[in-house]
């Protein structure tokens, strides 16, 4: 099959500069390269495109072209089997984020980061306090500093790779020669080769220890938050900084408040007189006992809210409020005087709930008229 005209392939004019050969080329590259593209015809699209890149980029290659097409006599038989400079993989690291910027295995890294799990109680994470725990985590050797090599010596640059961490695989294909980039299999992608090892940590320039961190917990902090403590993670490699530990919380429940974000809700449970009569009762806050007002007829479920009283933001941005919501107790066991003076405040009132004070009833009662 012919090949088609190279400048019909980029899709430029001859006067295109080399500028705009390059970046025709790279668009068309991200199009049909076959780690982006899986259409069956890519890889050929691909090829395609790369030899017209190859001969129009270069000013004599470009010369010969404009004379003699595809048939130039000096031209090797197939007319384009070149190397393709590193392979498929190295164009891809160069238009998708590598760019021949491959990370130095020799260089600094850092270290994983770690979870813990503090069970707390109620008022703990209410008012914070400050503790401390103890993690496992991988720390730098004190042996050998982290170099892994027995005292005295240290690694040695990989001979195989020479210290790059990688190795440049050839092979003949049906469209030229393609080098490929592989992890080299000696030092295991490190670059290095440590020929006496460190006692303490077997090569490997980190030891497994328990540390005891202190934690400030703030207060406020609530069931599922994390904190972060900076650099407290694992021990970075290469000189690199270790990571971050995150403590995640477990708040248990209290017995007798419970907590909407910064908000603290409780139920009080009065009597038939206190709520029909009024009544000044003692509620308990995070901060402790205070006076709470009940108006005369207050109705079973109404809800007190007192300003201030809830927790504290973890933010810092000021205090949440408690709600106190009032259960009307019925009691179980009556004296037969307790009973009769039921009846007559029944027979006193006409046996109804009052129809101005109780929307529910009223609205019950205005159902069966209906």
């Amino acid at each position: 099959m012919s090949k088609r005209d190279y400048y019909e392939v980029l899709g430029v004019d001859k006067n295109a500069s080399v500028d705009e050969v390059k970046k025709a080329y790279r668009k068309l590259a991200r199009k049909y390269h076959p780690d982006v593209n899986k259409a069956a015809d890519a890889e050929d699209k691909f090829k395609e495109v790369k030899d017209a890149y190859d001969t129009l980029s270069d000013p004599q290659k470009k010369s010969r072209y404009d004379q003699f097409g595809h048939t130039d006599p000096n031209q090797g038989f197939g007319g384009g089997g070149g190397d393709f400079g590193g392979g498929f993989g190295d164009i891809f690291d160069m238009f998708f984020g590598g760019g021949g910027g491959r990370r130095n295995p020799n260089g600094p890294r850092q270290g994983a980061d770690l979870q813990y799990t503090m069970t707390m109680e109620f008022k703990e994470a209410v008012f914070g306090k400050d503790t401390e725990i103890e993690i496992p985590r991988e720390e730098t050797c004190d042996t050998c500093t982290g170099s892994g090599a027995k005292p005295g010596t240290k690694p040695e640059t990989c001979s195989h790779c020479g210290g790059s961490g990688q190795l440049n695989v050839e092979q003949n294909t049906p469209f030229g020669r393609v080098v490929n980039r592989r992890v080299c299999q000696h030092c295991e992608g490190t670059g290095k080769y440590i020929k006496s090892k460190c006692s303490t940590c077997g090569g490997k320039g980190k030891v497994r220890k328990r540390k005891k961190i202190k934690v400030n917990v703030p207060a406020g902090i609530d069931h599922g938050q994390q904190l972060r403590v900076p650099n407290q993670g694992e021990a970075g490699a290469n000189g690199g900084p270790p990571g971050d530990l995150y403590v995640v919380f477990n708040v248990k429940p209290h017995e007798f408040f419970e907590r909407d974000g910064d908000d603290i809700y409780c139920e009080m449970p009065l009597t038939f007189a206190q709520v029909a009569l009024g009544d000044e009762i003692e509620v308990p806050t995070i901060n402790g006992k205070i006076k709470l007002k009940i108006p005369a007829g207050t109705q079973t479920g109404t809800d007190f809210r007192l300003r201030g009283k809830g927790v504290p933001n973890v933010h810092g941005r000021g205090q949440g409020d408690q709600h106190v919501r009032v259960r009307v107790v019925i009691p179980k066991n009556l004296t037969d005087k307790e009973k009769e003076l039921i009846r007559q405040f029944a027979e006193t009132s006409g046996g109804q709930p009052d129809e101005q004070t109780d929307g529910f009833f009223a609205k019950v009662k205005r159902a069966f008229k209906a």
